[in-house]
């Protein structure tokens, strides 16, 4: 119990008041929930909240998505909180192998049609409005690197220029992507299929040989850079689709027919390019643009606290935590001690925009080591275990929901800071800046729990543990919010 094991730590508690706390059966509630701890009673047992200083900051760093991530695609082109977001694909998709052919004699081969074919796995935001999607030919003046992972956020840095459409502007319907496809090449459901122009599919198909453009990767990438999808700028849409470039649903499918030496029937085919993990490149631009929006007036870049603070998924923004009182607090048992965050519904928008844009999964509470310019875990309360994984289920960060006057539903994040509590009042440990995000791919420095203490390792945390990139934002009550007050609450005993 984890009661237990914090005692345990205060060498100079005798046994006799051990047992008088640990016998203690009456339980005071938790937001966290998930241990035992006395109930406050104001003669053993006491409760504090401690005030916090919060501000909002855009997220600097830059945010990597890799080839098995989730890309995102499309455009949220209202929200008033926190702006709008524009995503676009650049990906090369790629025969299998090098030199490539297409099967029968390239005489009698007809072609029938080129599909690009990609995998939705989810999507964020308005399902009701369908998206418009362009698609165009990379210039192979700007290739793609297979071996570069590219920033996100930064497109400035790695611009990519187009060379024309390859298919008429495509829409989407969000609310039909579960319709299945059936026919002789595939069954599946979740596709997004965009029929592309029949010059194009007879380029690939008839124009280009083991000869020349299919003679080996190096030879492709000279006569063909890839393909770029962007969502159209002025629609109404206001969704991310979350594309698997990976997945076995996402390819080219080149449909012809053709004869085979010496047969008399003439055989419809399918090849499909797809994407290398090892040999294809591609970059996932992000862009956001918090003009005219409520976020952008909230922002800052030096020290401005505020009574609302906003934390937008990766790239997004953060909250800035300051406790000034934590650092001298007295010595004394932490039963538990546990940051609460707190959503302010958008009232304007409770019914519509708020309910669609969803908070993130998870939030990453990090201490800011400014010696490195680096998030740390959380001293002795956010652990990985020997699995590999951090402690989230125990240490807090899921989203959950809680019920209110006036509101069905508020979103809700608590954290467990017993343990780094106890530190700073028992061992006098440093009391740091805190850091509240929501990270997708990140990286934090992480140093084991007392009395281990190592040196300092870097860990990563992925998408799997955390947040499809771009999926979420919140604005969360601050430090001096009149009703959705975020705030430290103590639980403990004199000694």
């Amino acid at each position: 119990m984890h009661l237990t094991s914090t005692l345990r730590t205060i060498a100079f508690i005798s046994g006799i008041f051990l047992f008088s706390i640990v016998a203690c059966t009456r339980i005071s509630s938790t937001e966290l929930g998930g241990e035992l701890i006395p109930t406050i009673d104001g003669v053993n047992t006491f409760d504090t909240t401690l005030e916090l200083i919060t501000d909002s900051f855009e997220e600097s760093d830059t945010t990597r998505i890799y080839k098995t991530d989730a890309h995102v695609l499309g455009i949220l082109s209202n929200d008033p909180i926190f702006g709008t977001t524009a995503a676009s694909l650049n990906f090369e998709l790629l025969p299998t192998f090098f030199p490539f052919a297409f099967s029968g004699t390239k005489d009698s081969t007809s072609v029938d049609s080129a599909v690009l074919i990609l995998s939705c796995k989810s999507f964020y935001g308005d399902s009701m409005q369908s998206l418009r999607l362009n698609v165009q030919e990379i210039s192979t003046n700007t290739p793609l690197d297979p071996y570069k992972v590219y920033p996100a956020n930064f497109p400035q840095l790695y611009p990519i220029s187009t060379v024309g459409n390859l298919a008429d502007t495509k829409v989407v319907d969000i609310r039909r992507l579960g319709d299945s496809v059936y026919n002789r090449f595939e069954s599946a459901n979740y596709q997004i299929r965009i029929r592309l122009k029949d010059a194009f599919a007879k380029r690939l198909i008839l124009s280009y040989d083991s000869t020349n453009a299919y003679h080996s990767d190096t030879t492709f990438r000279a006569n063909f850079g890839g393909f770029s999808i962007k969502p159209e700028v002025g629609n109404a849409a206001n969704a991310l689709l979350y594309i698997n470039l990976t997945d076995t649903n996402s390819k080219l499918g080149l449909y012809y027919n053709t004869k085979s030496t010496g047969s008399l029937t003439r055989d419809t085919l399918v090849s499909y390019f797809r994407l290398n993990t090892y040999a294809s490149g591609d970059i996932n631009y992000i862009t956001r643009n918090r003009a005219g929006s409520e976020v952008a007036n909230r922002l800052t870049t030096t020290s401005k606290p505020d009574s609302i603070v906003y934390v937008q998924t990766s790239p997004g923004t953060y909250a800035r935590i300051k406790v000034p009182a934590l650092q001298n607090l007295s010595n004394r048992i932490i039963h538990r001690a546990e940051l609460i965050a707190e959503q302010v519904p958008d009232d304007a928008n409770l019914n519509t925009i708020d309910k669609l844009m969803s908070p993130p999964g998870v939030l990453l509470l990090s201490a800011w080591d400014f010696s490195k310019s680096m998030k740390r875990n959380i001293p002795n309360d956010f652990v990985y275990g020997t699995s590999g994984l951090p402690n989230t289920a125990t240490f807090g960060g899921y989203l959950s929901y809680k019920s209110v006057p006036g509101y069905d539903q508020i979103a809700t994040y608590n954290f467990n800071l017993t343990r780094y509590v106890q530190g700073i009042v028992s061992r006098k440990d440093s009391s740091f800046v805190l850091r509240l995000s929501a990270p997708a791919n990140d990286s934090i420095s992480y140093i084991a729990p007392y009395p281990n203490l190592t040196a300092a390792q870097t860990y990563y945390l992925t998408p799997s543990i955390g947040n499809n990139v771009a999926d979420g934002r919140i604005r969360l009550g601050g430090g001096t919010h009149s009703r959705f007050r975020m705030r430290l609450r103590i639980v403990y005993s004199k000694i």
